[in-house]
Order: structure tokens, then sequence, then C-alpha cells
């Protein structure tokens, strides 16, 4: 089976975990959650283990052998060996005033670092604006996180994460604090001190600010990559999904790469589409040709439900249709020159919590 299939069944349908070694996954919170990072056929990949759907999956791993492999089956039958990443050795670190350095950026997959820099959003209090699948304040509800991570704090981190665990790229992701620079203020001064602290490529991640101002000042800030994420393709999704971030319209989006890739440059403006809330086929390939024409990097995700959400019981998309997208959506990078590993920071370079980068390859391959 060739390995974009297998990373695409794998992530539609979750893995059953048995009695295994390795870092711990993650539940709620905001990022991929309900996941665990398995090491399979050269890539790190973001797997469910904690939906519904996970527990009903072929997909299961075997105890370690008298060797320590585990092997990754269908059906009980070995398709491939596995591994698990290792706990990061700066997690055992805290801040002088003993927050746990785990509290206040996580490792993503093998290399990345990333965080929530506020823990909060203007939109989850009232479910008539909340996006249904959000999870942002699980983790904060749990105690497995701080509501705000300073700059100081994350330049801490983030130097001992480099240091000790040979972190190459930094996310910061923040809850919507306000509906003017919708958290770019934020993102600045965290990344300033970032930079101080240790040379490491950042992504930021927001809604689009309504001065398009913002997004030289992220750069001069020290952002090499710049995060707008649309999560649904078309408007009507968006509306049912996520009423509040909908203000912000498709369209509003559209505008503000157009007004980003010339500041960050082609290809280091990405955004995050999910597939599986209720955009067809047709319509995310649609959009992904009018943003590789802007220069921005479309980076699709299938929809995993977290538990505790509206939509938890909410059926992930068949490998199916997540190939029906993604095959396609690889030659379209191809032709357009933006390949996720030319993307400097951020979850297009990451690539865990997708096969897409698979297809990017295969793409390149049948064209060579």
């Amino acid at each position: 089976m060739p390995a974009s299939r297998l990373l695409t069944e794998l992530q539609s349908l979750g893995m059953r975990l048995t009695d295994t070694d390795g870092a711990a996954s993650r539940r709620g919170g905001a990022g991929p959650s309900d996941h665990k990072a398995i090491q399979l056929a050269g890539q790190t990949v973001m797997v469910p283990i904690h939906t519904a759907s996970s527990h009903r999956s072929p997909f299961s791993a075997s105890p370690p052998g008298e060797d320590g492999a585990v092997m990754l089956l269908r059906d009980g039958a070995p398709v491939g060996r596995i591994s698990f990443p290792p706990q990061p050795r700066y997690y055992g670190l805290q801040t002088s005033d003993g927050v746990p350095y785990w509290k206040i950026a996580l490792l993503h997959g093998t290399d990345v670092l990333a965080t929530t820099v506020l823990q909060t959003c203007i939109r989850t209090a009232d479910r008539r604006t909340a996006c249904q699948f959000c999870a942002i304040g699980q983790s904060l509800a749990a105690g497995r996180t701080i509501a705000h991570k300073t700059p100081a704090q994350l330049a801490e981190v983030a130097r001992a994460a480099v240091l000790l665990d040979g972190v190459r790229h930094m996310v910061l992701t923040t809850g919507t604090p306000n509906l003017v620079d919708r958290g770019a203020a934020l993102l600045c001064e965290s990344t300033h001190a970032i930079k101080a602290a240790v040379a490491l490529p950042v992504q930021a991640q927001c809604e689009p600010p309504r001065d398009a101002a913002w997004y030289s000042r992220l750069r001069d800030a020290g952002v090499d990559s710049l995060g707008m994420h649309l999560e649904a393709a078309t408007q009507a999704v968006r509306a049912r999904i996520m009423p509040g971030k909908a203000t912000v319209s498709v369209a509003r989006y559209l505008d503000a790469f157009r007004d980003a890739v010339p500041v960050f440059g082609r290809g280091q403006v990405s955004t995050y589409l999910l597939a599986g809330l209720g955009d067809t086929a047709a319509e995310i390939l649609a959009l992904c040709e009018t943003l590789v024409g802007i220069g921005v990097h479309p980076f699709v995700v299938p929809f995993v439900p977290i538990s505790g959400t509206p939509l938890e019981a909410h059926a992930p998309p068949s490998p199916a249709f997540m190939r029906s997208v993604l095959a396609p959506l690889g030659r379209m990078l191809r032709d357009g020159h933006l390949l996720s590993t030319d993307v400097k920071a951020g979850c297009s370079r990451c690539g865990a919590c997708s096969s897409q980068s698979a297809y990017e390859r295969a793409a390149y391959e049948s064209a060579a």
C-alpha cells in the first residue's frame, strides 16, 4: 500500500492502542487533540486515539516485542513498524516561579514547539458565537496549561527546547482577545522575546487583524510565516460550525491573504482547512485553487471530533474523501510551486496532522 494511502486511512480511522510506550497523548485543548504522535514510513503523524471512531478502527498497535519493536496492525495483520517520540527533556524543567515548562509550550510531532499564548477567546463563552469544534478551554480547566504565557516564559522554554530537544521551529497561536488586532499584538510581543533568546523560526497564527499594518509589525517582530485559518471552505459551513468566526467572511480572509503575502512572501502565509465539516471536495479544491493563485499554502486536515465539544459525535471524513481532495491538491501545489517543505515554520511545514505532504511528494515524483 502506498505510504500516502496508509497515512490517510490511519488519520481518518484512528488507531486502537494496547500496551505501548512513548510520549503521552493529548486530550482537549487547542491544536491537535485526542491524538498521539507516531513515526511511520519515515514520517511523524498525529493519529486520533481518544475519539469514538478510533475505538472502532481496524488499526491497532501491538505490544512491544522482545526487541522493543511496535507494529501497526490492520485487522490484526502487520502493515508497518511504528515508534513513538520520546518524552522531551525540557518537560522536566520549570520556571523560577514553579510553572512546569510543558504547561507553557508542548512538543508537536518530533521537532515543533507549539503554544497557545492566550488560552481564552472572546467567542467561547457564548455557544451562539463559539466554534463547535473548539476545545481551547479544556486543558485550562483541567490545569494542564496556564491562561496567558508571558513573553519571558515563552523565550525561556523555547531556548530550552532547542538546546535539549533539537526543536527546529515554533508555532504561536492564540485565542482571539479582541476584534481589532485579533491577537497580533500578543504575538508580536511573544515573538520578539523568543527571537532575542534563541534563533528559532516562528509561525504566528491569528484571525485577520482589521489593520493590514499588523502584517509588517509581525514580520518586524521576527515572525517568519503567518497562519490565518479559515477552517471551513464555504461561508455556509462556516456560519453553521463557527458562527462567531464566520462574521469574518471568506472574502475578508482572501483580502487579508492578498495583503499578507507581499509582506511574508509567496508560500509563507498559510491557512488550515478542516475536511469533513460539510464542504464538498469540489468546494475545498476550488478555494485551494484561489489560495494557491494568491500564494497561500492551504493545509487540508481531516476533521477529528474532540470529546466534550458539540461536534464530539460528528463523523470524521472517510479515507476516500480525503484522497479525493489531497491527490488533486498535491498536483495543484506542485504546479503552483508551493511546497510545504519551503514553509519556514508552522503547521504546513510540520505536516503531522495530515497526509497532505505525502501527496505533494507523489505529485513531484510523478512529474520527474
